[in-house]
């Protein structure tokens, strides 16, 4: 990502504080904050750092697991798309399971991997992620929300397991 620094001297700043802030949170604008001649800092939009989510369907999604008392760490991606990353019993050795909120989350369903499993599972895309949206299943981003796909996830796993040990992924009810 190319950023356009643009100088700011301190006396600047200190004059017109609000519309500088204004510039880089709704303008855009990135700045270089200059203190005698010398570089200080800088200021610059929190969309270079953060993903294209609402602040507040970040914390509702937070809330949610904490309220599950599910165990996760959160993480940024260098595409800035937050992952929540959990840890799930397996057969032989835990699966780490990474839920990614992409850029447009809720609008774009979320993407989920596990490790370790095995590549020539059934039910996975071609990128290696969990196949839980499926053709039964879709993504309702005014219903959904990441305690529900953990709950997929969770039965994917249980699917995943009974193939491991037995080479065939379960039916799904009412089919």
């Amino acid at each position: 990502m190319h950023i356009d620094f643009q100088p700011l001297s301190m006396m600047d700043l200190r004059s017109r504080p609000g519309e500088v802030l204004d510039d880089v949170a709704v303008r855009g604008r990135a700045y270089v904050v200059e203190r005698s001649g010398q570089q200080k800092a800088c200021l610059v939009p929190i969309s270079v750092f953060l993903p294209d989510i609402s602040p507040n369907r970040i914390s509702q999604e937070l809330d949610g697991l904490a309220a599950e008392s599910e165990p996760f760490r959160v993480s940024v991606t260098e595409s800035r798309e937050i992952q929540l990353i959990l840890t799930e019993p397996g057969q032989e050795k835990d699966i780490r399971l990474c839920i990614t909120l992409p850029h447009g989350y809720p609008n774009k369903s979320p993407v989920v991997t596990a490790d370790p499993i095995d590549p020539s599972s059934p039910h996975l895309w071609l990128d290696g992620s969990l196949c839980i949206f499926g053709a039964m299943e879709t993504w309702n981003p005014g219903r959904h929300d990441v305690v529900h796909t953990l709950k997929l996830c969770r039965r994917w796993l249980s699917g995943y397991a009974l193939w491991s040990t037995t080479g065939n992924w379960p039916e799904r009810e009412g089919t």
